[in-house]
């Protein structure tokens, strides 16, 4: 445990070293902002729908533009070689990694919390969505950051692990506004399957334990996959 605390604070550091974490920031808050405030002035909205709406797709492309370098570039460079002397185990550098990774998209949200207190100096807010929404966001934070990991264990190359990884999570955020594709049969099940079905869920306010469940369990596959992955290049 001690060992996954030290990768996940160094990696943690790191992000905030290379310019890229303000690159992907600026991104997401650029975007995130533009939708909430376009709401907010021009439709004369005040609400958080708009912006949890759309932030399963966002996070389907900044996610993997987050996790694709926490492999991806060590293996490049050689250092991957040096962690695997260390003593410390595939599940700590996979947790530890994934830990970085969740705490930088926490980071990422940190600054859009000014949208519900916009919110609130105009109006009144309904706190039930937004904790909701937020919970949501980390959970699928969470979930995506894990099948970026996993994606980013596969290669040498962050491109080809941005663009597994952005497959991945973009398929689990359209899945259940594509089942008119598949079969009334199965139709449930694919359903059951995407990401944004359960973000939404919880983003009215109503925390179920199925979807609390569906984002553990695709966090624990996907680190799971990372660490098959390792054992299998080491």
């Amino acid at each position: 445990m001690i060992q996954t605390i030290h990768i996940a604070t160094k990696e943690f550091k790191d992000y905030f070293i290379s310019p890229i974490a303000y690159i992907v920031i600026s991104l997401f808050l650029v975007i995130t902002g533009w939708f909430f405030f376009s709401t907010f002035f021009i439709f004369d909205r005040a609400d958080m729908r708009g912006f949890f709406s759309l932030l399963p797709l966002i996070f389907s492309f900044v996610i993997p533009a987050v996790t694709m370098r926490l492999f991806s570039e060590e293996m490049n460079v050689g250092s991957y070689e040096t962690l695997l002397t260390m003593p410390v185990t595939f599940a700590d550098i996979a947790v530890g990694k994934f830990l970085a990774a969740l705490g930088f998209t926490a980071a990422m949200l940190l600054p859009t919390l000014f949208y519900p207190l916009c919110i609130s100096l105009v109006g009144e807010i309904d706190l039930g969505p937004v904790v909701g929404g937020y919970l949501g966001a980390l959970l699928l934070g969470g979930a995506y950051c894990s099948l970026g990991i996993f994606a980013s264990s596969f290669t040498r190359n962050q491109i080809v692990a941005f663009i597994l990884g952005a497959s991945m999570c973009f398929t689990l955020t359209i899945l259940d506004k594509m089942l008119f594709f598949f079969p009334g049969s199965v139709a449930g099940l694919v359903g059951y399957l995407g990401a944004d079905f359960h973000f939404q869920s919880i983003a009215k306010g109503v925390i179920d334990s199925r979807d609390l469940l569906y984002f553990l369990s695709v966090m624990v596959l996907g680190l799971f996959g990372t660490y098959l992955v390792m054992q299998e290049k080491n």
